[in-house]
């Protein structure tokens, strides 16, 4: 059926793959006109569906996510709302008409609360991927300024500083500062990246054995983590830059700097 999109990478499960026999009848049915065309339109566009419910499930609760699918994320979740809507809208008209009882209405409102909670949770997720994107782009551009040359403490500002301790960024350490956080902040340790993603794998970018932590290094809590990195010897960049009317990339990665693995060509737009 055409303008509906279908979604390659997304392996079929029992559902899909029972749609798809279902529709494969259903053509039979229709050229021998035993069956209506609108049952066939309706079943792919089910299909279809159950497709964009399959691709969800995998980014809206995946742990890696890149750009590209997080902007596809986003373009399914408001297709699946829009269609719940019309399916609300066109159980109403049957509703009015006397054609169906009121209480068939319930289904089709609970789809669609559901679909407009999965795009919140979309648009969530698709917002810290961009963050994280913008952190990455932040550590990309100090690091090869800096040419791998220690930078001393500069004053606040849009620019990096930099802390060469000999300290191990290990499993314990991670859980030991997290939990020294929290005790004093009341709240988790906001890690944005921990380890390598998919935006730095995109990027060319090993951030693996490293921790993105979403905090400005000059407010009270990014003041205490880096003193903290410091008292514990742990290598860090702070981070003070921000991606204009994008994300902000003001953030503290600990460990030590990242590596090139790759260069992608788009790299030198930023990625825009």
């Amino acid at each position: 059926m055409p303008g509906l999109a279908i979604h390659a990478q997304t392996a079929d499960g029992p559902e899909i793959g029972k749609a798809k026999a279902e529709i494969e009848a259903l053509k039979s049915l229709v050229e021998s006109g035993a069956v209506p065309r609108v049952r066939l339109e309706t079943a792919e566009r089910e299909l279809a569906d159950a497709k964009d419910a399959a691709f969800l499930r995998q980014t809206l609760y995946g742990e890696d996510l890149s750009e590209e699918q997080s902007g596809e994320m986003i373009s399914v979740a408001r297709r699946r709302l829009a269609w719940q809507k019309e399916a609300v809208e066109s159980t109403k008209r049957l509703v009015e008409e006397g054609v169906i009882p009121r209480l068939r209405l319930t289904e089709p409102l609970e789809r669609a609360d559901r679909a407009r909670k999965e795009l919140d949770l979309a648009e969530s997720r698709a917002r810290l991927v961009m963050e994280i994107a913008a952190m990455a782009r932040a550590e990309i551009q100090a690091m090869e300024a800096a040419a791998v040359e220690p930078v001393p403490a500069l004053a606040p500002g849009p620019a990096s500083e930099r802390y060469d301790g000999d300290g191990f960024l290990s499993p314990y350490e991670i859980k030991q500062m997290a939990l020294a956080y929290e005790a004093r902040f009341s709240k988790p340790l906001p890690v944005s990246a921990n380890g390598e993603t998919a935006v730095h794998r995109a990027m060319g970018f090993d951030h693996r054995a490293r921790l993105d932590v979403a905090v400005h290094p000059d407010q009270a809590d990014g003041v205490w983590l880096r003193r903290y990195l410091e008292f514990r010897r742990v290598p860090f960049f702070a981070f003070r830059g921000r991606v204009p009317r994008k994300a902000t990339a003001a953030h503290i990665h600990v460990g030590p700097p990242s590596t090139r693995i790759l260069k992608p060509a788009n790299l030198a737009s930023g990625g825009e």
